[in-house]
């Protein structure tokens, strides 16, 4: 009797675990061909190759944009063109590196005033890459500054910034002190607090009224991603179809991707997002070596022999 029992048992669960295995491969190929892809993100010509031992691993390189566009650039959400010469800057970006494992993702920020050459149109600041030649210009200035080859590229303008944020309910952050930001006409009070779209758009733009500008700008937006991964592995769980359902909606709606980017590399983010949890993500800001005013415009310069150092002994690790 209790051996006919664990044979049932064992059916049901087997059962349970093909259906939702089976649910997660119709999510993502029904989702992941709602995804914008852009065609022809990656630029032409020389890359870096990638690393000898990269042990499976994937290198994204995801960026923020502030669009002048009054409608939204990005997802299946977007009204109008994601980019149009001079009209989007990017103001946000970072390298993320998540490991084959899918158990560690270490993310590197560079800043957006970082002064750096970019590929024909001699050196400035390394969000004007984006606006002088979008996604293309962008990843080979990354790519020339790092060394690193991008596997994949994904963006988001702050109409969907503000629309991901309220789709995984608010982002828990802890604020470590009173500000107030004179630019964005915004006071943010010290403890622990649920951001909803506008109010975290505001905390990861804010760089007016906090001691490190520009640093501590970069610390509002690892904070938010940290707390972003965290609410979406929460709700992205094959016991909670729902729950996966609205996330990967919101994403759809809001996130471009490039167009190499297929339903099994997005099925295999998902299945990875659900190891990841805030002790395996690890955050670093490009090395810094000053600040300087350069023909009018404040400006950092990168210890870029520093920078790469730092992402070999991530490649090797």
């Amino acid at each position: 009797m209790l051996r006919r029992l664990l044979v049932c048992v064992s059916v049901v669960l087997l059962a349970v675990l093909g259906l939702g295995a089976g649910a997660l491969w119709w999510g993502t190929n029904h989702y992941g061909d709602q995804v914008t892809r852009i065609p022809d993100a990656f630029p032409s010509g020389p890359r870096p190759p990638a690393p000898t031992a990269d042990h499976g691993a994937t290198t994204f390189l995801l960026a923020g944009v502030d669009s002048r566009s009054t409608r939204p650039t990005t997802g299946t959400q977007a009204t109008t063109r994601l980019w149009r010469y001079g009209a989007q800057r990017s103001d946000t970006l970072m390298l993320v590196r998540l490991g084959a494992d899918e158990r560690v993702v270490y993310t590197m920020s560079i800043p957006r005033d970082s002064w750096v050459p970019i590929p024909g149109h001699g050196s400035a600041k390394v969000n004007a890459a984006f606006s002088w030649g979008g996604p293309p210009l962008l990843i080979q200035t990354v790519e020339n500054l790092t060394g690193v080859r991008v596997d994949h590229f994904g963006v988001i303008d702050w109409h969907g910034f503000r629309r991901l944020t309220d789709a995984v309910g608010g982002v828990r952050i802890t604020v470590p002190e009173d500000s107030y930001d004179p630019v964005l006409q915004v006071h943010f009070t010290a403890g622990t607090q649920v951001m909803h779209g506008e109010q975290a758009l505001a905390y990861v733009r804010q760089r007016h009224g906090v001691p490190g500008g520009e640093l501590d700008r970069i610390k509002h937006q690892q904070q938010y991603l940290r707390s972003l991964v965290g609410e979406m592995r929460a709700k992205a769980r094959l016991t909670n179809p729902l729950g996966t359902a609205r996330i990967l909606d919101a994403i759809t709606r809001t996130v471009s991707v490039d167009d190499r980017m297929s339903n099994g590399d997005l099925r295999d983010l998902v299945l990875g997002l659900r190891h990841l949890d805030a002790s395996h993500a690890r955050f670093a800001t490009a090395p810094i070596v000053r600040s300087e005013m350069i023909r009018g415009q404040y400006a950092l310069i990168l210890d870029r022999a520093g920078l790469r150092a730092i992402w070999h002994r991530v490649e090797a690790s």
